[in-house]
């Protein structure tokens, strides 16, 4: 295992529907972590906070805009041979305007909670995602074999 010398922030935003037990999950279309179901987020852009990056990128990857996002946990991830360690900050988001609408990045569909399609995400997801739906704070350390692939170790 490579020593790792740089963390790079990130952030996730799920957004729920709690009265239906409803969670929104984006088909990702391309880039990393392409063919997979997941949040919405990403790259904080210069002179970004974490909290107005995860306001963008959901409004950008779902076309929806939250009123007011919760931080609940922190993620972080590393790779074989890669030195750069991400730190995901992760946000709910339950009161939103606009209607969730596919983009070139990703295609929102809703699930409820019980039918959430882990097999079709990475593998860490149902470690911390049960802990978001119960409105629990987390925080999770995850390595994976290589950079794109979702093998756990």
């Amino acid at each position: 295992m490579v020593e790792i010398t740089q963390t790079k922030p990130l952030t996730l935003v799920l957004t729920l529907k709690e009265q239906d037990k409803q969670i929104l999950l984006g088909w990702k279309k391309r880039g990393f972590g392409a063919h997979m179901y997941n949040g919405f987020g990403g790259k904080l852009e210069k002179g970004e906070t974490v909290l107005q990056a995860a306001h963008r990128e959901l409004e950008e990857e779902a076309m929806i805009k939250a009123h007011h996002l919760e931080r609940v946990g922190l993620n972080v991830f590393t790779f074989e041979n890669d030195p750069v360690a991400l730190e995901v900050h992760v946000f709910i988001a339950t009161e939103y305007e606009g209607t969730p609408t596919e983009t070139e990045e990703m295609r929102p569909k809703w699930f409820t909670y019980d039918s959430i399609p882990y097999d079709q995400m990475w593998a860490d997801d149902r470690q911390w995602i049960p802990h978001l739906l119960n409105r629990e704070l987390f925080f999770g350390e995850y390595h994976f074999d290589i950079a794109g692939v979702s093998r756990l170790l």
